[in-house]
């Protein structure tokens, strides 16, 4: 039987050559050209368009090219991270204008509540289909359940990290630095309470709502506002945020806040990009939207620096509400499902116009 100092150096021996790779790809001047663009484009200056392709995940030839059976790496530790060196190294090969920074991220390890971000998980039934769809089950079948929902509070495992960023930092560390993320498990579209709302009660469910129990969903919406906003504000007074521990779905560079950088914490929030997102209400009138979302989302959202804010809901009957209610609001999502006239008269020259 091999021993693990033997498995070890077999995975670091194949980590160490994916980062050499990455680590050449990350200092070509070209990533210095696309960081300027996207400050430029960021800052509402002319460029010429950017591109960003969305690659990985479910996409089902990236997981022929990446699937379990096709990574070398033993140890489940280092496995992830060839993972994602790999993911890298192709989407270098797409030639988008996405941005090879100079480090490779470790996530710290958080306080998930064992994958239950609210304290409860919805049952799943499952099609069967490696990245097929599933139907699930909400656990909030009724308004008593809500004494259910346990919040979770800002926590790093201290000892878990610092293992791991060693064992990271003796196979990489003379290649890439090694940045840790530790901030806030409530973030990006966790934080946009239209994802967990849709998950803890169900879509139609959500829509019933409205009509027939505004008070008891307007008491659940400010449950999670409140969560978001306490788990937020501790991770910011522990100085978690970095400026690596942000998202817009493009690249976080702008003239406005400071620029990526590993390891650069404390950061406050207001230095920083927000995410969120309205997916789950697309069927919803802007009067609902505000009142039962937007609402909610905006003491969230006035914390930040800069906010992105769509995903692939179409947002052409909504622009006027969010470009006047978020006043920190830069870039605005214009799904494949939007009217793309509308999106340009609405934004016109005072957003960032992320068509998709």
């Amino acid at each position: 039987m091999k021993s693990k100092f033997l498995s070890d150096q077999h995975d670091v021996e194949i980590l160490r050559d994916l980062a050499r790779q990455y680590a050449e790809i990350a200092h070509d001047p070209v990533q210095n050209e696309r960081r300027c663009l996207w400050s430029r484009h960021n800052s509402l200056q002319p460029t010429r368009p950017l591109i960003l392709v969305s690659v990985g995940g479910w996409n089902a030839w990236y997981r022929e090219m990446f699937s379990e059976r096709t990574l070398q790496c033993r140890d489940p530790f280092f496995r992830g991270h060839e993972d994602a060196l790999r993911w890298y190294l192709l989407r270098q090969r797409i030639g988008d204008d996405f941005i090879f920074e100079p480090w490779f991220n470790l996530q710290a390890s958080l306080n998930d509540g064992g994958g239950r971000l609210w304290g409860v998980a919805a049952g799943t039934v499952d099609s069967g289909v490696e990245g097929g769809a599933c139907s699930f089950v909400p656990p909030l079948h009724t308004w008593d359940d809500m004494e259910k929902l346990r919040p979770l509070h800002h926590a790093v495992d201290e000892t878990a990290t610092a293992r791991n960023a060693a064992r990271l930092h003796d196979a990489l560390g003379d290649i890439l630095p090694v940045n840790v993320n530790r901030g806030c498990v409530y973030s990006g579209m966790e934080a946009d309470i239209s994802m967990a709302l849709g998950s803890l009660r169900g879509l139609e469910q959500v829509m019933l709502d409205m009509y027939e129990s505004p008070e008891e969903l307007h008491r659940l919406l400010a449950f999670m506002r409140d969560a978001i906003l306490v788990c937020q504000r501790e991770a910011e007074e522990a100085g978690a945020f970095s400026l690596t521990t942000q998202q817009n779905q493009s690249m976080t560079y702008s003239d406005a806040l400071p620029p990526p950088a590993p390891n650069s914490g404390p950061r406050q929030r207001k230095d920083l990009w927000a995410f969120c997102a309205a997916q789950e209400f697309t069927l919803v009138s802007p009067a609902m939207h505000e009142e039962f979302l937007l609402r909610y989302q905006l003491p969230i959202l006035e914390k930040w620096g800069m906010v992105a804010y769509g995903c692939c809901e179409p947002l052409d009957r909504k622009f006027d509400l969010v470009t006047q209610h978020l006043p920190n609001l830069r870039l605005v999502s214009v799904s494949p499902w939007c009217d793309r006239a509308i999106a340009a008269e609405k934004l016109a020259n005072r957003f960032v116009y992320a068509w998709k």
